[in-house]
Parts: structure tokens; sequence; C-alpha cells
């Protein structure tokens, strides 16, 4: 259990650390997790390995979020929502893997062929209920929805729709 929860926290500080500098050792990773070099060395003996699983462990992470988001149920406009809000707690995955077009496919996340996107349908199901513009296509609103500056600003655009 121990092992499990120092693993994790490993993977979450690398997440975090590398979200706001791509460029960050691992000891600058380790000592964000609370452990030491050689610990983090016994979890992951390089930082290609490092990544790789924090590249893993991120995509799980926001899959989950968005899963316990149950955007499939409810009116869109609460179900975007509930979405924004388990994105903001995933936010330092969410930049890691998304603000280098080059980390997903870098450590063998196959990019070419995305699948289906629940944040598309969402928006589909809001358009059709008339909740959401239907002048604008899905996609458009996912970008600007995600380009947004803050979390803060995300709620804000979420209630103005």
């Amino acid at each position: 259990m121990t092992r499990s929860r120092t693993r994790q926290a490993i993977l979450d500080a690398a997440a975090s650390v590398l979200a706001a500098n791509r460029a960050a050792t691992l000891p600058e990773i380790a000592e964000a997790a609370g452990v030491g070099r050689t610990t983090l060395h016994r979890y992951f003996p390089d930082r290609d390995a490092l990544i790789n699983a924090a590249v893993t462990n991120s995509l799980a992470a926001i899959e989950q979020a968005v899963i316990e988001a149950r955007i499939g149920e409810g009116a869109p406009l609460e179900a975007l929502r509930r979405l924004v809000t388990a994105y903001l707690h995933v936010g330092d995955r969410l930049v890691f893997l998304f603000s280098d077009p080059h980390v997903m496919r870098g450590y063998g996340v196959d990019t070419s062929e995305p699948g289906p996107d629940p944040t598309l349908d969402l928006i589909a199901r809001g358009q059709a209920d008339g909740v959401f513009d239907s002048a604008l296509s899905p996609q458009w609103i996912r970008h600007v929805l995600w380009a947004l500056p803050d979390p803060d600003a995300r709620l804000r655009a979420v209630d103005g729709w």
C-alpha cells in the first residue's frame, strides 16, 4: 500500500512539475513528491520511464474524471458544469499532456485517430436541446471553452450559455 502511494505521489508531482516547467529535473520532481532521488529512481530508472508512466497515469486520471462527471446524465448545461469542474481537479495533468503537442506522441500515444469525444457529444446534445448555439460547430465551442485563460472564466462561460 505504501509503495502504491509513493508511486502515485511521484506521478502526481511529475505531472504538476512538468506542467509548469517541461525542462524540470528529476531531483525537482522528487522534491515535489516528498521523496529522495534514490526513491524516485527505485520506481522510475530514468526520465523517459517516469514521463511515460506520467502520461499513462494522466490519461487514466482524465478518463476517470470524465466518467465521474456523468456528462451523459441530466441537463446539458449542468453536465458541462460537472465536466469543467472535474477537469479543474486534473488541471495539471491536462496542461502536462496538452501544452506540448509532442508529449503524448513521443511516449506512445497514437493521436492520429482521435477516439470518441464525450465533450463533443455533450455539446451536440446541448445544441439539440437548444441550450448551446447550434450556429457554431461543437468543435469550435470545445476549442473556445478550453482556450479560456483560467478555470473561473470557463465556469462563467458555462453559465453564459
